[in-house]
């Protein structure tokens, strides 16, 4: 039997509905996923970086931005992305796995380091940032064991539970062990994934001002906000002023 290796499967593809082909925008000359694969093969202890995307035609460049990228890919059902996951993961013996997706072009490494050395270092099957929220929206990271993601597969029969991979495993507690780590301050408020136009702008934003920089983490995203505030304004909704006025105090707690 092949040994297992602790491996990020990368969920990409071209054809989303509110910003199609939004994983090929530009951001500093490349594509958005070219970004993101970079940030994760930054990830210390990962063993492979596996692209997970459709069989469709529209896709085949996110194979070759792969290839080009000196990591794997794979190809699976369109809106069966849990059944994608399984058949790349028992394909590349990929344990435990380590769900990123490609809207997350902030993705950090260290974050991912993080949260794996804790799932490494417990009896959970299922570690993540994203049950109860404190991180920035788009520092999202889930790693389950394969066992986890077989059972889930097997016995997830809902349509939302086979199209998004976890909700089957998050929404059973009582089959799974599950933990969910908590940042210090709460900046569950910024947007920091692209789903949207003006989310790109922030993106775009953020990798003008730290571009001198072959990497960077969310410390030194957060301390751009902290000098330059309304940044955030770009693609955060607040409802009242004072929320605006709370986040940026946590902030600037840490600077």
């Amino acid at each position: 039997m092949s040994q297992k290796k602790i491996t990020i499967i990368l969920q990409a593809r071209t054809g989303s509905k509110r910003f199609p082909r939004k994983v090929l925008a530009k951001i500093e000359k490349q594509p958005m996923i070219w970004h993101v694969i970079n940030r994760v093969k930054a990830t210390k202890k990962i063993q492979q970086v596996v692209l997970t995307t459709t069989k469709k035609k529209e896709d085949r460049i996110l194979l070759k931005i792969a290839k080009e990228n000196k990591i794997h890919s794979f190809t699976g059902k369109t809106n069966d992305v849990l059944n994608r996951y399984y058949q790349c993961a028992l394909l590349f013996n990929a344990d435990p796995i380590i769900r990123i997706t490609a809207d997350c072009p902030l993705i950090d490494a260290k974050i991912i380091e993080k949260i794996l050395d804790f799932y490494t270092n417990h009896k959970y099957d299922y570690v993540t940032n994203i049950i109860d929220r404190s991180f920035p929206e788009g520092l999202d990271v889930e790693i389950f064991s394969f066992d986890t993601l077989k059972k889930a597969n097997q016995y997830a029969k809902l349509k939302s539970e086979r199209e998004h991979v976890t909700p089957y495993i998050k929404n059973n507690p009582q089959k799974f062990k599950l933990f969910n780590m908590k940042n210090e301050l709460n900046f569950s408020e910024l947007r920091w994934s692209v789903d949207y136009k003006k989310d790109l702008k922030f993106v775009r934003k953020i990798y003008s001002e730290l571009k001198p920089k072959k990497n960077f983490f969310m410390r030194d995203i957060l301390k751009i906000i902290s000098k330059n505030p309304d940044i955030i304004k770009i693609n955060t909704p607040f409802n009242k002023k004072q929320d605006y006025f709370d986040l940026i105090k946590n902030i600037k707690i840490k600077f």
